[in-house]
């Protein structure tokens, strides 16, 4: 069979089982993520067409390799969400490494958009076939990307996304509705009345993951013809002592504020303060299953934390340039994450 008939093979396969091509090749390769009742359709399927699998041969007879990069803020202090789609990109590495397919890692400082420049030049220069990317600094990313589609490098987009480019695809959440259903959980202690905070914790305030969240978060209050003010806190420096400074201020001067929505990881912040200030009358929700903010859920300061399965975006992320470059398949151009919802009931059950 050749390369070509391969390629129309796998695709046959998964247009027959009505599954994606990537289950598919999870299934001829043993990988694990497939239902028993899945993997039988499909196995009768290869079984039916006498399909013979050679994508292994012929990319080890090719002795190519496939360099990806991967372009993600790093670790900080302030928090350690990358930690969990760094471990969805080395499982994914670990599945395809035997295709001669190979990542490098490039890290910057969500504090200094100079930092993704210099990281995105280095990728640039380095003659990779392949990028994913979080784009947490909107221009930045945006012209990045558009050097990529110049060099006809295949880029994909995960966490957060940037409008009207050329990416593969997008992996991640629906940004608007994630902020939709935060605004539906911070309700239910909120009386008439009494004010809401959206506080955007970030260098980055006008970042597009957070415009599309607090506008999703208002619409639900639009929607529902909901009294009571929202008010907007940028805290742009997002050391302790500066939030301290300014959320002391905000409640000050307004002191019917009885919610606070934070719009990405750092809610563990507003939580310290809150619990500090012995303000357990303020409902809080935030993003993300970090150890921070699982505390304070789990003391009472956090009432709700939304989730979007990073470590799956970061998996999926390289995959979905496995499965262009590699299998020759076409991937869908946007892939939305489950909203999940973490209480301090369920939290001992759930993993990123």
């Amino acid at each position: 069979m050749t390369k070509e008939n391969t390629f129309f093979g796998v695709k046959e396969i998964a247009r027959r089982a009505n599954v994606s091509i990537a289950t598919v090749d999870r299934v001829i390769h043993n990988r694990s993520g497939v239902s028993e009742k899945t993997k039988k359709k499909i196995n009768d399927i290869i079984k039916e067409l006498d399909y013979q699998p050679n994508i292994l041969a012929s990319r080890l007879a090719s002795k190519k390799i496939i360099s990806l990069a991967v372009l993600i803020p790093k670790v900080s202090a302030e928090t350690d969400f990358w930690e969990a789609p760094l471990n969805g990109i080395t499982r994914a590495e670990a599945e395809i490494k035997k295709y001669g397919v190979q990542i490098e890692l490039f890290f910057f400082d969500l504090n200094d958009p100079n930092s993704f420049n210099e990281q995105a030049g280095l990728i640039l220069e380095g003659h990779f076939q392949g990028v994913l990317l979080s784009p947490s600094f909107i221009e930045e990313a945006r012209k990045f990307s558009e050097a990529c589609h110049k060099l006809k490098i295949p880029f994909t987009f995960f966490d957060s996304d940037v409008p009207e480019q050329h990416n593969l695809c997008y992996i991640g959440p629906h940004l608007f509705q994630s902020g939709y259903v935060g605004a539906k959980l911070l309700t239910y202690r909120l009386k008439e009345k009494q004010q809401v905070a959206v506080v955007n914790i970030s260098k980055e305030t006008d970042n597009y993951n957070y415009i599309q969240i607090e506008e999703g978060f208002r619409s639900y209050f639009k929607d529902h013809s909901l009294p009571g003010e929202i008010l907007r806190v940028n805290i742009k420096d997002t050391d302790s002592l500066s939030v301290t400074r300014q959320l002391t201020k905000i409640l000050n001067d307004n002191e019917n504020i009885k919610a606070m929505f934070v719009t990405n990881s750092r809610v563990s912040a507003v939580a310290t303060f809150l619990e500090k200030s012995g303000r357990s009358d303020i409902s809080l929700i935030g993003y993300d299953f970090l150890k921070e903010n699982i505390k304070h859920l789990e003391k009472g300061f956090i009432d709700f934390l939304i989730c979007h399965k990073p470590e799956e975006q970061g998996y999926r992320g390289v995959m979905s340039l496995y499965e262009t470059l590699v299998l020759g398949a076409r991937v869908e151009k946007v892939h939305f994450m489950p909203i999940d919802i973490i209480t301090k009931e369920n939290q001992a059950f759930y993993k990123n």
